[in-house]
């Protein structure tokens, strides 16, 4: 049985430049690449990891529904962060949204992101029918 591949863009410009997507759905399999906090317009949103963290996971629920996709599918997520001394505010607003689905979380630390703005990267994987 042939999978059908969807990819998803999210507009970024390296995403065409470099040839990567946001999003790709094969079959029921559902993965976000990393994504972090940069809003549309270029800047980074939230001043801590709380908030960029909140960010991240809603912008990815959101890419999730284009895939007919739903937080309650989603079995891993996985975070990188610039200070394991803010796990416990990442893991408060990762918690806001998976505390009853309960996927597998991995929380990696890291020493920088692509800006010194950015606290959180955040990759998410879904199963869906």
């Amino acid at each position: 049985m042939e999978m059908v591949r969807t990819n998803y863009s999210s507009g970024a410009p390296l995403e065409e430049k470099v040839g990567y997507s946001r999003m790709v759905k094969v079959g029921p399999f559902v993965k976000i690449g990393g994504t972090t906090s940069v809003q549309p317009d270029g800047t980074v949103f939230g001043e801590n990891a709380y908030d960029q963290t909140k960010y991240v996971l809603e912008k990815q629920i959101k890419l999730l529904e284009q895939a007919d996709a739903k937080a309650s599918d989603v079995v891993s997520v996985k975070v990188y962060a610039t200070d394991m001394a803010e796990c416990g505010n990442i893991c408060k607003a990762y918690s806001e949204y998976f505390h009853d689905v309960k996927p597998l979380c991995t929380v990696v630390g890291t020493s920088a992101l692509n800006r010194p703005t950015q606290f959180v990267e955040i990759e998410m994987e879904a199963i869906c029918c």
